[in-house]
């Protein structure tokens, strides 16, 4: 197991000039990597590496007569057993020159060895390490947050699918494709993998990450070029750590640069009982790993393929095809993977048409009753909110609205509206104040808004989280309904030229004649109350602190909200 640490080129080690390190054995391959530099002069020090690590030894635990033996080579063997990347040795103060059997090992087991001049310190080579460790991590820091910001904008462009494709294929240096529900490539971008096998193997490894309806389950997929076949469900064979005839057993090998992956990012991690493929190219046996269950990699002929799942349940698929995989590609992927969720969620459950479409026929004449099937529902609700702490913004209002399920949310000055089916029955949220129209038919919305508004002010006035607006039937209920009309219209007339004298009453006769109530709830002040009533009661001619004459204004008052 590599430690989780960003690892960087022994090439790059090599170049510091100020260590003068000099590779003198093993295999010139440009690609190897260190995870970080350990001392030890242990003459078996198998079971304190991790893996990965560039080994710093000045040859104290070599006997003296190791050169006639078989010492180098059993001990260069148990570096190599235990994933070690490279072997450095100290010229001093132990060693004049490196010995000829320990450079013979080294060439043997193909594990690279450095030498390391008197004037170098262990401690300055583990230092340089940790160095180039941070500049890579800052680099791939800045590359993920470009990529982000790029990607940010291309999906705020007007072809926002094929957009993102692009951007993501320029920044990760490949091919992308976005499969639909039925495995067929809806668009694409980049430079295509050359060859059938590829694209045959990717749009296999979508079938992994894409979730499995109910019922039996998928038979074998054909086999894949090289005679490899897909075990059922589409899913790549685990990697076989298991020696070949003749064949030393070995961790596998440490492949391509791996630049440090970003703080907080999310780099796949492996499947329990499978190996990463992000390091495992190996022509003629290809690696994979099921990184999670909404993604998945797989290495066919040195080419590095990903699948992200889009969304849950949408069907949708991200495929990704690139000649090398960098750790930060996952976090950039992920953050278009995200995008395109959004962007294929809206068109795949047809919601966002809908609304649309909903919105189109109503400027064009239609009535709220034709569009409201568009919508989802017939019987609604309407809720007016407001923030405890501070006025409404975008941001707030759409997190209100989905936190009640419904994205018909309206922003106002003050104030969010929100119209959800009547199933939906919202609850108090936290740090909003709520008002709750009685459910009511589409053509009956405008009379709805007016109730959530009456209902937050009362649950403004009287401090309550969320207030509904009651209807039940009462002694009025018992009138023939024309009747009670026209007693309403003539015992309201003198008052009725007068919109905020009716409100002002209304709220006052339904907070109980609450002069603080009534001053908070419409948001004037106390004495413009008792102007108001005095007023009504005046043009009225009545008595408003005769209980009767109250009972039967607030009848005549709800005679008129019907």
């Amino acid at each position: 197991m590599v430690p989780p640490t960003p690892p960087v080129l022994l090439s790059a080690l090599l170049a510091r000039e100020d260590l003068a390190l000099r590779r003198i054995a093993g295999p010139a391959d440009p690609d190897v990597v260190i995870h970080w530099a350990h001392t030890s002069e242990m003459a078996d020090p198998y079971p304190y590496l991790l893996g990965g690590e560039l080994l710093l030894t000045a040859g104290v635990h070599i006997p003296e007569p190791a050169g006639s033996g078989t010492y180098f080579d059993d001990y260069v063997s148990r570096i190599a057993a235990a994933g070690g990347a490279a072997l450095g040795f100290g010229l001093a103060p132990v060693h004049d020159s490196v010995p000829q059997a320990l450079i013979a090992a080294c060439n043997a087991h193909g594990l690279p060895l450095v030498e390391v001049p008197p004037q170098t310190t262990f401690s300055g080579v583990a230092r340089a390490v940790w160095q180039l460790m941070a500049e890579a991590r800052l680099s791939e820091l800045r590359r993920v947050a470009a990529a982000q910001q790029s990607l940010a904008a291309a999906a705020s462009r007007p072809d926002p699918v094929p957009s993102v494709l692009r951007r993501l294929a320029q920044r990760v240096g490949g091919w992308t494709v976005l499969y639909g529900p039925e495995d067929t490539e809806i668009a694409s971008a980049g430079r295509e993998p050359k060859g059938d096998g590829v694209r045959r193997a990717l749009a296999e490894l979508t079938r992994v990450v894409r979730p499995v309806p109910a019922g039996p389950r998928p038979q074998a997929a054909p086999p894949r070029p090289g005679g490899t076949a897909l075990p059922p469900g589409g899913a790549p064979p685990p990697d076989d750590a298991t020696p070949r005839p003749g064949e030393r057993a070995r961790p596998r090998p440490q492949a391509g640069p791996r630049p440090a992956e970003p703080s907080g990012s999310s780099h796949p991690q492996p499947h329990p009982g499978r190996t990463t493929s992000d390091d495992q190219p190996a022509a003629g046996r290809p690696a994979s790993a099921i990184t999670s269950p909404a993604s998945a990699t797989h290495t066919l002929a040195g080419t590095h393929l990903a699948a992200y799942a889009l969304g849950a349940g949408h069907g949708f698929v991200l495929g990704i095809a690139t000649p090398r995989r960098e750790p930060g590609d996952h976090t950039i992927a992920s953050v278009a993977a995200v995008l395109l969720s959004l962007l294929t969620g809206e068109h795949q459950s047809g919601t966002g048409a809908a609304r649309s479409s909903a919105l189109v026929r109503l400027l064009l004449g239609a009535s709220p009753e034709a569009v409201a099937p568009l919508l989802g529902g017939e019987r609604w609700l309407v809720v007016h909110a407001r923030p405890v702490a501070q006025a409404p913004d975008a941001v707030a209002a759409s997190a209100l609205g989905a936190a009640l399920g419904s994205p018909l949310v309206d922003l106002a000055r003050d104030v969010v509206r929100v119209l959800l089916p009547a199933e939906r029955e919202p609850d108090p949220q936290p740090g909003w104040t709520l008002g709750v129209s009685a459910a009511v038919a589409p053509q009956e919305w405008p009379t709805a808004d007016a109730q959530a508004a009456r209902a937050l002010a009362r649950a403004h006035a009287t401090r309550a989280a969320l207030v509904r607006h009651g209807v039940r039937p009462g002694l009025a209920a018992l009138l023939p309904r024309d009747e009670a009309e026209a007693h309403a219209r003539t015992l309201l007339a003198p008052i009725a030229a007068a919109p905020a004298l009716t409100e002002t009453l209304r709220t006052w006769l339904s907070l109980h004649g609450s002069w603080e109530g009534t001053a908070v709830a419409l948001a004037v002040h106390r004495n413009t109350v008792r102007q108001r009533i005095a007023r009504c009661a005046t043009l009225l001619g009545t008595d408003l602190d005769d209980p009767d004459v109250r009972m039967e204004l607030w009848f005549a008052l709800r005679q008129r909200e019907q």
